[in-house]
């Protein structure tokens, strides 16, 4: 079947029955499927009017999944931008809890043991997303940030 003789709302229609897009990204992988340009965006006008697609709705579902794999406000914040949406306003997340959750997950109760260790765990959690300031703060929990910050 060729996307001239589809229905570029059925596909979309089927993509979103399996979770969530974005409009940016619903309208990339329906160009990508060969589909011209103006149709693609009377499609989209036509989901979003429907209920089908709401950008909203899709940074919530964005918002929840990466919360729950571990990630920090910037992963978030650029997952969410890359994705061609906002972060809802009325999102309440406690940075400071979760990243405290992700470092006992991944390291415990143990505390640095030398610069290189602690070095290593502050890597883990700017990876993951967190901020300095809450990074800095989750290791001071562990009693022995003085000893490492400056190194």
């Amino acid at each position: 079947m060729t996307a001239e003789r589809s229905d570029p709302t059925a596909l979309a229609l089927r993509w979103l029955a399996r979770r969530e897009y974005g409009r940016l990204e619903l309208r990339d992988k329906l160009l990508r499927a060969g589909y011209d340009a103006g149709d693609v965006t009377q499609t989209l006008d036509a989901l979003v009017a429907a209920g089908y697609q709401d950008d909203a709705r899709y940074a919530e579902m964005l918002t929840r999944t990466r919360v729950r794999q571990g990630h920090g406000p910037l992963r978030l914040r650029q997952d969410l931008q890359r994705a061609g949406v906002e972060l809802a306003a009325d999102t309440e997340i406690d940075w400071l809890v979760q990243a405290k959750a992700v470092y006992q997950k991944r390291f415990g109760d143990t505390v640095p043991a030398d610069a290189k260790d602690y070095a290593r765990r502050v890597r883990f959690l700017t990876g993951r997303g967190f901020t300095g300031d809450i990074i800095r703060r989750v290791l001071a929990a562990t009693g022995r940030e003085g000893d490492f910050s400056a190194d």
